[in-house]
């Protein structure tokens, strides 16, 4: 069996020592020590890590809120009996943005929103407003009564 010897130029040496280091890495593999960590729990708990909020470009609304008032004879019962207007708004809006958009559109102050998807997917939404407003005098400035 034939012993190889080491070259004895410093350039070829150090050449060879690091082609040894490289195969004796590579047939230990990259992490030689690693041990199973012994888990005790029965739920796995995923690790929680840094979640920075978003701070997009542009906003990425692009639908408008209030579609279309009702004037159904239902929705005309709400206005005179309990200062309501109704209107078929987009399925995305939410509450929050039904109550801004009514207090741009008509301002007027409203004091409850409340939502329903229909069964054909449109969205309803009763405003109520508040008692200094009356729901039949921005009914008339719409101009649908």
């Amino acid at each position: 069996m034939a012993v190889r010897e080491t070259p004895k130029d410093k350039a070829a040496a150090s050449k060879y020592t690091k082609a040894r280091n490289a195969k004796k890495a590579a047939l230990r593999g990259a992490n030689p020590h690693a041990s199973h960590k012994t888990r005790s729990s029965v739920s796995f708990h995923q690790p929680k890590t840094l979640c920075l909020p978003r701070e997009p470009k542009y906003p990425r609304k692009s639908f408008r809120t209030i579609v279309s008032p009702l004037n159904t004879e239902s929705a005309m019962k709400k206005i005179e009996e309990h200062n309501m207007l109704v209107f078929i708004v987009d399925i995305k809006s939410n509450k929050c943005q039904i109550k801004d958009v009514v207090k741009k559109l008509y301002d007027v102050q409203a004091a409850k929103v409340n939502t329903l998807i229909r069964p054909d997917r449109k969205k309803k939404a009763y405003v109520r407003l508040t008692a200094d407003h009356d729901a039949l005098d921005v009914a008339n400035k719409i101009g649908f009564i």
